[in-house]
């Protein structure tokens, strides 16, 4: 039974997609499709990844939604209807060590940044959120090459990561790109 005052993801799967079309509702409606969840009704939720919250694979992850369902998630997206403009959404983890302790999401949604840039980004603004809860504060300005290996070298992380999509805008189309941790509740 549904227990609205208990509702605790299980886990989480991450995914991405690109759409481009003629109009920008319907380019995002093949970026969601690409990633696998066009089919539910999605709730966007803020950065906070439950503890033993387990990430799963996308595969497992697509085959457990039901066409239709209310479907929670972290999501980046960003569009454009630029000839040639970079677009980027990412979405970044960071996990504790103790699994009794939650986890933060982030995302990013930019344009102009590459894959690389953006996946970084979200890495480090998921781990610098992570960082403050768990009292280690790095200075925002170092390299995220930097800070990873503080975070990391810690043993307070178990590890950092991200999943981006970048796409270029195309003459006459809009271009959309997301980035989703889709949770699931088990």
């Amino acid at each position: 039974m549904f227990d609205m005052y208990n509702m605790v993801p299980a886990s989480v799967f991450l995914t991405k997609g690109v759409g481009r079309h003629k109009y920008k509702l319907k380019s995002f409606e093949l970026a969601l499709r690409q990633a696998g969840v066009a089919h539910l009704n999605l709730v966007n939720v803020s950065s906070i990844l439950p503890p033993r919250c387990r990430i799963i694979s996308r595969e497992k992850g697509i085959d457990l939604l039901i066409p239709g369902q209310i479907g929670f998630c972290v999501m980046a997206r960003s569009d454009t209807n630029e000839h040639g403009r970079l677009v980027a959404s990412s979405v970044g983890v960071a996990m504790p060590r103790e699994k009794e302790k939650w986890g933060y999401l982030s995302e990013v949604h930019e344009h102009g940044m590459n894959r690389q840039q953006a996946g970084d980004l979200a890495e480090d603004l998921a781990a610098s959120m992570l960082g403050a809860t768990l009292g280690m504060e790095l200075d925002p300005d170092k390299a995220w090459s930097e800070k990873e290996q503080a975070y990391k070298s810690s043993k307070l992380f178990i590890r950092t990561s991200n999943i981006t999509q970048t796409a270029r805008g195309q003459q006459d189309l809009w271009t959309t790109t997301v980035a989703i941790a889709m949770f699931i509740f088990e």
